[in-house]
């Protein structure tokens, strides 16, 4: 029998999972962010409990994003007036446990669309995208303290200088980390758009220059017809074994899976192939997650349907499930 793990307030438009999946956070159309939290993680039963309720914007959050976990507990509101920030939860003074606003960023000129994080070499890297087609790399500068944010790079997602965008108009942006960085693999991770300027929206795989301290663009992710599609998401697989990575882009023509090589060409750039185009949701797709192992992909979208994907013994991608959640 279906049992219900949780009860969300009225308003709520976005929640996520925290990386143990032990914890859950939601926000809502008043500003608003519930924790909730799984007393018994070993339990087949598992129900969550509300453990933290607090005012975190007067605007509407429409994402939240945690922070990776060797960071605390600490996740990034992203609000519907362009801006965004970041919540710890802390002790202070022999009290209960709390969540305090550790930085708060905003644009003047443009409004934050997308947030995600990534650990590198040098340690924690967020990723902004702006509704101008712009995006920012921020570096932590101390591990201990989350209000020490430094701007490392701002850039365009486009493959070259000379097709820089000088005004954009972006309805959302997509992130996705690269999990897989290796001690000898440079952070890279990939980015699109869903806009008005085609230059930015296919989605583009950029990578860390470790010699030149520059990030720089090593692949894109689209067909010669298909470059003017927006992207509605992107999803980095994990990657156990794989001579070459797996990326899951989805536009209006539904959810391609791309392969990309791990050895760059003498201009620096990795080979693609869309291996699948994948076919089923009846409207846009929103979001897309890869199991740990990186062999099943689900997707949901507008219709309401999530849907699982996986590949065959002979690499053909088909629908392995589908299911409509339940109100």
């Amino acid at each position: 029998m279906e049992k219900a793990m949780a009860t969300f307030d009225k308003g709520t438009v976005c929640s996520a999972w925290n990386y143990s999946a032990s914890r859950l956070v939601t926000g809502s159309a008043d500003g608003t962010v519930v924790i909730f939290d799984s007393l018994d993680p070993s339990s087949s039963s598992t129900s969550l409990t509300r453990t933290s309720n607090f005012k975190a914007h007067e605007a509407a959050i429409f994402k939240i994003v945690w922070v990776p976990p060797e960071y605390g507990d600490s996740i990034a509101c992203i609000c519907s007036d362009g801006s965004s920030s970041l919540w710890e939860e802390v002790v202070e003074d022999a009290q209960p446990l709390q969540w305090k606003l550790s930085k708060h960023f905003k644009s003047n000129s443009s409004q934050i669309i997308d947030i995600q994080f990534g650990n590198s070499s040098s340690g924690l890297k967020m990723i902004a995208a702006f509704s101008d087609g712009n995006v920012k790399v921020y570096e932590l500068m101390d591990p201990l303290d989350l209000k020490s944010w430094q701007l490392q790079a701002e850039f365009q997602n486009v493959i070259d200088s000379i097709s820089t965008v000088r005004k954009a108009a972006c309805l959302s942006a997509s992130i996705s980390w690269n999990p897989n960085r290796g001690e000898r693999q440079q952070s890279s991770f990939v980015l699109a758009f869903r806009s008005d300027t085609p230059q930015l929206d296919s989605a583009k795989v950029w990578e860390f220059d470790q010699a030149h301290q520059r990030w720089l663009p090593v692949a894109e992710l689209a067909l010669e017809a298909d470059k003017g599609d927006g992207v509605y998401a992107v999803a980095w697989a994990q990657n156990i074994g794989r001579p070459y990575e797996v990326i899951a882009v989805a536009t209006q023509k539904g959810v391609a899976i791309w392969r990309l090589g791990l050895n760059p060409d003498s201009d620096g750039r990795l080979s693609t192939e869309r291996v699948a185009l994948l076919s089923g949701h009846n409207g846009e797709v929103w979001d897309m997650e890869w199991d740990m192992g990186g062999m099943t992909l689900a997707s949901t979208g507008k219709d309401g349907m999530v849907r699982l994907w996986q590949s065959n013994l002979n690499g053909v991608w088909h629908q392995h499930a589908a299911f409509e959640p339940t109100s």
